[in-house]
């Protein structure tokens, strides 16, 4: 067999300063990304230019932004929302579910429980041990350290998910948040009889962690909406192009590249401005690779809904992409937070895509999205003198469309459509 050589793209990144950057890069939209570079760029001399090849004014001057299908009779979520929106990742028994919720309407707006745990279990007329299994549950929810009871067990929950498994870590939290805050690096590594090696490393985990992690759930409406990347079919084939400014390309002064018989400080000053430069080069590329994989992923699971239209849309989840590239449920969704992408239906956010299936009484699932779709047209279309009961538009779902679900789902929907029931529609 021939010997060849084979480019494969791989997400791969062991846990650094690099990767904490760019897990935080990743979250951002292509404009932040950039306002983010230009930051940057204020106190590295070495950064002379951000190139992104097409000014995102323009884009903005030509392209008008109506509301896009998938924020059409879309409320604003809440952390609360969100949070039970993740509630499908978790494996847990019927008796579980409502005891969990009642712990997520016990946080506060920064994400921390506000109820004693004692409380909590007499609220919920259950155990102890059912409650601790049910904050547990809460505790795995994105953002980490959701769930914490104090900012110490938040950060730790924080650490935990980077591997960062010292033994005296949740002392230090304790004990000593002055020297964590004064970054105290002889004291910490003398106190627990450690390197200033591993000192230094555990101050700058600690300071990537967010302390607040509900606020990373709050909704802001963009003030414009700048598309990621175009869908759309060519020779019979819906392809994926991504606009240049989602991954903008840095140009380093050359004047710095060669200088010789500098002063040793300045020599380290630019030493460290070089490897600033490169860790956000690298940073950039993951957010980059990132997003065609998980984007490409949604095209591929999606190819129905882009053939025929939003009727067609299938029932996906945040864990089946996070399974098809072998990445984590958290990267997927930080990758497309906040993201949208231009389709032949309108600029189009990337959730939209993952609609969670209503299990069908015939054990088939249909996207909820889907749904209310047909709910709202059957509304829409009916005879305003006998409008339809939730009964009937049950039984025109099953005999038209073949999809078999509750009087109760119709109910459900029609309400989150803020559509009045028959007898209010009259």
């Amino acid at each position: 067999m021939r010997p060849r050589l084979v480019q494969e793209q791989t997400l791969q990144w062991k846990m650094n300063q690099s990767l904490l950057q760019a897990i935080h890069i990743l979250q951002f939209d292509s404009v932040e990304l950039i306002d983010y570079i230009k930051e940057v760029s204020k106190e590295n001399p070495l950064i002379e230019e951000v190139n992104y090849d097409y000014d995102i004014a323009q884009y903005r001057t030509h392209n008008s932004n109506p509301a896009a299908i998938g924020e059409i009779n879309q409320a604003e979520l809440t952390m609360y929302d969100h949070l039970k929106n993740q509630l499908y990742t978790l494996d847990m028994s019927e008796e579980l579910k409502p005891i969990v919720l009642f712990g997520i309407d016990s946080l506060d707006d920064d994400g921390y429980l506000m109820i004693d745990l004692d409380l909590w279990a007499d609220q919920c007329n259950t155990t102890a041990e059912m409650v601790e299994h049910a904050l547990g549950k809460i505790q795995k929810l994105d953002p980490v350290g959701i769930g914490a009871r104090t900012l110490s067990e938040c950060i730790l929950l924080q650490l935990k998910q980077m591997d960062m498994n010292q033994s005296f870590i949740e002392d230090l939290l304790k004990e000593h948040l002055d020297w964590i805050a004064e970054e105290n690096i002889g004291s910490i590594a003398a106190h627990y009889q450690t390197t200033e090696e591993v000192a230094t490393k555990i101050i700058k985990h600690i300071q990537s962690c967010h302390p607040k992690p509900g606020k990373l759930l709050e909704t802001e409406k963009p003030e414009y909406i700048i598309p990621e990347a175009s869908i759309y079919k060519e020779d019979g084939t819906w392809k994926v192009s991504f606009y240049k400014w989602n991954s903008p390309t840095i140009e380093v002064n050359q004047a710095y590249v060669n200088l010789k018989d500098i002063e040793k400080e300045a020599a380290m000053y630019l030493k460290e401005k070089y490897k600033q430069v490169d860790f956000l080069q690298q940073a950039i590329k993951y957010r980059s690779n990132t997003l065609e994989l998980v984007v490409k992923n949604i095209v591929e699971k999606q190819y129905m809904y882009f053939e025929h239209g939003a009727f067609m849309l299938q029932p996906l989840t945040l864990r089946e992409i996070a399974s098809d590239l072998d990445i984590h449920v958290s990267t997927v969704s930080r990758t497309i937070n906040n993201k949208y992408v231009q389709t032949n239906h309108g600029v189009t956010p990337i959730k939209f895509f993952l609609q969670p299936g209503v299990k069908q009484t015939n054990g088939k699932q249909t996207a909820s999205f889907v749904i209310k779709q047909l709910i709202h047209e059957f509304i829409q279309y009916e005879n305003k003198a006998k409008p339809l009961s939730d009964e009937q538009i049950k039984r025109k779902l099953d005999d038209e469309f073949g999809i078999k679900v509750a009087r109760r789902t119709i109910m459900k929907y029609r309400e989150q459509l803020n559509l009045p029931s028959s007898t209010k529609r009259k």
